[in-house]
Formats: structure tokens, sequence, C-alpha cells
């Protein structure tokens, strides 16, 4: 019996894969490194400041909000100084519309969703979060010499 060519061996390898890939992203228990969400707010940043964000409940369910600007900032009823920072804890899953004055009249919209159920809503999620990782990633100066 003729065993099959290397491109159809190929190809099963990568089905494989992309099954076990699928399989994995629907049934591993989530984890975060940590339960707060950073955002920090620096001076003349609030063109490059999220519109809403999502966080999931029992997973990263703490927005932290660090003020990096010269000036206080006003973020729903609580002021922040320059420098300090404020955390805001989650408890329930919904819409919250909060103003804040880095926002320049427009409001920051958190989304806080349940955790997501091991099938195709935990494979939904990942894809999301992976999602707003790249489009949200961190762009570095390079180094000075």
């Amino acid at each position: 019996m003729a065993s099959a060519p290397p491109g159809r061996r190929l190809a099963r390898a990568l089905w494989a894969g992309a099954a076990l890939l699928l399989l994995w992203m629907a049934l591993a228990p989530l984890q975060a490194a940590r339960r707060e969400y950073d955002l920090e707010i620096r001076a003349g940043a609030a063109a490059t400041l999220p519109a809403a964000i999502t966080l999931t409940l029992g997973l990263q369910d703490v927005l932290l909000l660090r003020n990096a600007d010269r000036a206080a900032l006003q973020f729903g009823p609580v002021l922040v100084a320059p420098g300090q920072q404020f955390r805001l804890p989650f408890e329930q899953a919904g819409v919250y519309p909060v103003a804040a004055s880095a926002w320049a009249g427009r409001t920051l919209t958190v989304t806080v969703v349940d955790l997501p159920a091991p099938g195709w809503e935990r494979v939904k999620w990942r894809l999301a979060a992976f999602s707003h990782a790249l489009r949200y990633w961190p762009t570095l100066p390079p180094p000075s010499r």
C-alpha cells in the first residue's frame, strides 16, 4: 500500500493541529496574571484612550486607573490627584458608562461580562481578548544609547 504524498501528510498535520488548538481554546481554564485592568492616563493622551473596556467577572474585574498627568482627573464622582491611582471593582455583569475629564466630553463604557462557560463562548472570549491585546499593544520607543 502506497503512503500519502508529503503535501497531504502536511495538510493532515495542520488540520490536526488546528483541531487541537480549537479544543484547547474551548476547554482550557481561563486565567489572568492580575485581576486588574490597568488604564494609565498620560498628559495629552485623550486621543489614544479607549472608548470602551470589557472586563470579565472572576477573572479581570477591577479597573485600575492611574493618573500620570500633571492635572487632577475627574473619574465619575471621584477626583484622582496627579500621581495617584483609583481601583474600581465590579461585582455584577452589565454596561457602565462613566464620565471622565480625560475623555474630553465623551464617556468611557465599561462592559462587565460573566465568565464564559466551556465551549464556543470561551472560544469567542479568547478570540476577542486576543484581538483586544493586539489592538492596544503598547508601543515603546527604541532604547536610547
